[in-house]
C-alpha cells in the first residue's frame, strides 16, 4: 500500500539561515523568498533551531507599557545586546524535527502536539527539507479516479470485482459482500490508509462472522516430561 511519506510531499530546496545572519538579512530573505520562516543549521548542516516571523516579531521595540509590550515580555523577552541582533538569539530552540520516512499522518500529529505549522526534515540531524500543513494537506488532492484505482488494486482482500468502490470528493463507499466480517472490516481500514482518503462509509456485508473465532483463545493443555540424554 502507497501510504504517503513525509518524504514524498516535503520541499527539499529549503532557504536556511546561519547562526550569526542578522536580523536585517532574516526579515530580507523573508520577504524575498517569500516564506514564513528559516531553519537555521551549523556549519555541518546540522539543525540548531529554527527562526520565524513571530521570533522575529519579539525583537520589535515596542513601549513596555504597551499591551503588545507587555504580551510579547511574557512570552518570551527579545535578547539584548548583540545576540538579539542575530538568529542565534532570536531562533526558536529546540527544534522540533521529523524524518523524512515518516508518514504524513505522524507529521500532521506532530504540528498538533506541539501548536507549529511547519517541521524541519532531518536525516541523521542534517536538514533534507521541510514540510508545512500546506504540504500535509496536498495529499487530498489527489484525483478521485486515482484513489478509487488504489484502493481496488491494493485495499481489497477479495475479489476486487465483488466489491463496488465509489469515490467522491476524497470519500469512499464500499459496497458488496465478501466471505468473512473480519474481511470486510480489514478491508475498510486498507481503504482508509491509502493516500487522499478523506473518509470511508463500508456497506460490505459478509456471508460468516467469525467474530467469535478471532476472539477465541486456544490453550494446550500439555505437559512436559524429564529430559532424556541420549549417549554421546
Amino acid at each position: 500500500m502507497n501510504t504517503r511519506t513525509v518524504g514524498s510531499v516535503m520541499t527539499r530546496n529549503v532557504v536556511t539561515a546561519r547562526p550569526d545572519t542578522s536580523f536585517k538579512d532574516l526579515v530580507t530573505t523573508l520577504a524575498d523568498e517569500r516564506v514564513s520562516a528559516l531553519p537555521v543549521v551549523d556549519d555541518e548542516g546540522l539543525v540548531v533551531g529554527i527562526v520565524s516571523e513571530g521570533d522575529l516579531l519579539h525583537r520589535l521595540d515596542l513601549p513596555p507599557d504597551s499591551p503588545h509590550g507587555r504580551l510579547l515580555h511574557r512570552r518570551r523577552p527579545a535578547p539584548a545586546g548583540p545576540l538579539g541582533d542575530i538568529a542565534a538569539g532570536l531562533m526558536t530552540r529546540p527544534v522540533v524535527t521529523i524524518g523524512s520516512d515518516a508518514t504524513v499522518g505522524s507529521a500532521s500529529r506532530l504540528l498538533e502536539k506541539h501548536g507549529v505549522k511547519r517541521l524541519p526534515v532531518v536525516d541523521g540531524g542534517r536538514l533534507v527539507g521541510i514540510v508545512s500543513r500546506r504540504d500535509l494537506l496536498s495529499t487530498y488532492l489527489r484525483a478521485d479516479d486515482d484513489i478509487r484505482a488504489e484502493v481496488r488494486a491494493d485495499a481489497l482482500l477479495s475479489d476486487p470485482d465483488a466489491v463496488g468502490i465509489v469515490v467522491d470528493e476524497g470519500i469512499v463507499t464500499l459496497t458488496g459482500t465478501v466471505g468473512r466480517r473480519s474481511t470486510a472490516d480489514i478491508a475498510g481500514r486498507l481503504a482508509r490508509a491509502v493516500s487522499g482518503v478523506v473518509d470511508v462509509v463500508n456497506l460490505l456485508d459478509w456471508k460468516y462472522d467469525d467474530s467469535a473465532e478471532l476472539r477465541r483463545h486456544y490453550v494446550f493443555d500439555a505437559q512436559v516430561g524429564p529430559t532424556v540424554r541420549w549417549p554421546t
